[in-house]
């Protein structure tokens, strides 16, 4: 699935807000990223556009199947990366900002190598 890096972190953000919060509204995500809210308003348009997300009548956001995939994916990413940073004796907070920037670029094989090296 090709996406960049800019809607990895939205449908990322919608995903981790929609387990704390009942409803996923665009505000959510402006605040939760530190984005002006007309970032988040393009972004939830090229969203829609692309079938990742949908919008209720009351401006819910809701990540659809292909969104939720992505979503999934990256933060697994994150939580593997962290995880591993952790390990080796990376604060969590540094852990958890370079896995943020390290989850998008990451090959494929790589990731699977180092979640097969964690499950042993």
């Amino acid at each position: 699935m090709n996406t960049n890096e800019s809607i990895e972190m939205y449908l990322e953000t919608i995903h981790v807000l929609s387990k704390r919060l009942s409803h996923v509204k665009s505000i959510d995500v402006a605040n939760e990223l530190n984005y002006a809210r007309a970032s988040v308003s393009r972004a939830i348009q090229l969203m829609q556009d692309k079938e990742y997300i949908i919008l209720d009548e009351k401006k819910n956001i809701t990540l659809t199947k292909k969104g939720l995939e992505v979503a999934n994916r990256i933060y697994d990413r994150h939580v593997t990366l962290t995880n591993l940073l952790e390990s080796i004796g990376v604060s969590k907070e540094v852990a958890e900002a370079d896995a943020c920037k390290i989850e998008h670029v990451i090959s494929e094989e790589t990731m699977l190598a180092i979640k097969k090296h964690f499950d042993k």
